[in-house]
C-alpha cells in the first residue's frame, strides 16, 4: 500500500511540475512568458524557429505532465518529460554546471530520475491505468521503443540547432 501511496505523490508532485511548466511555456501562465516570449528565448540559444521549439517543449511538457499525473498511458508521459529535460539540459544547463542555483542540470536531471522511476515501477493501483490498462503499453520491449523513439526526438531537435551568434562585448 505504501509503495502506491507513495507513486501517487510522486505522480502528482512531478506531473504538477510539468503541467505548470508547459503552460508557462504555452500560455504564459504562472509567470511564464508564453509562446512568443519562450520562442524568442529559444531562439537566442540556437533552436529556431523559436516558435515552434516552444510549441513543442511546452506541449511535451504539458501532456508529459497529464499523462503522468493521471497515471495514464505508463510510459508515454515519462518518456515525454525525458525528451524535453535532455533538450533542456544540452542546450541550457550543461555549460552552467551541476548546481541549480548556478542554472545547472540538477534539477533536470532529479526529473528525469523521477520520470524513469514512474515509467519503470508503472503508475500503481491509484492510476488511470490501473483501471483501464491499455496491454500493449505494459509490456517492456514497447516502453524501450518509446523511449528511444523520444530520445531520437530530443537528438533531432539537438542537431536541428544552430549554435546561437555571440554577444557583442
Amino acid at each position: 500500500m505504501f509503495t502506491n501511496i507513495a507513486l501517487l505523490i510522486a505522480r502528482v508532485l512531478l506531473g504538477i511540475i510539468f503541467i505548470g511548466h508547459g503552460s508557462q511555456k504555452l500560455f504564459g501562465w504562472f509567470g511564464g512568458y508564453g509562446l512568443a516570449g519562450t520562442g524568442g528565448f529559444f531562439e537566442s540559444v540556437g533552436l529556431k524557429p523559436g516558435l515552434l521549439f516552444a510549441f513543442v517543449a511546452g506541449l511535451g511538457e504539458l501532456v508529459g505532465g497529464v499523462l503522468v499525473l493521471l497515471g495514464w498511458l505508463n510510459p508515454i508521459g515519462p518518456a515525454l518529460i525525458v525528451a524535453v529535460m535532455l533538450v533542456a539540459i544540452i542546450t541550457v544547463h550543461l555549460a552552467k554546471g551541476f548546481w541549480n542555483t548556478n542554472g545547472g542540470y540538477e534539477f533536470n536531471l532529479a526529473c528525469i530520475a523521477g520520470a524513469l522511476a514512474i515509467a519503470a515501477s508503472g503508475g500503481g493501483t491509484y492510476s488511470v491505468d490501473a483501471v483501464a490498462p491499455v496491454a500493449l503499453l505494459s509490456q517492456p520491449n514497447v516502453a524501450l521503443i518509446i523511449f528511444a523513439v523520444a530520445i531520437v526526438a530530443a537528438l533531432g531537435c539537438l542537431v536541428l540547432r544552430r549554435a546561437p551568434k555571440p554577444a557583442n562585448a
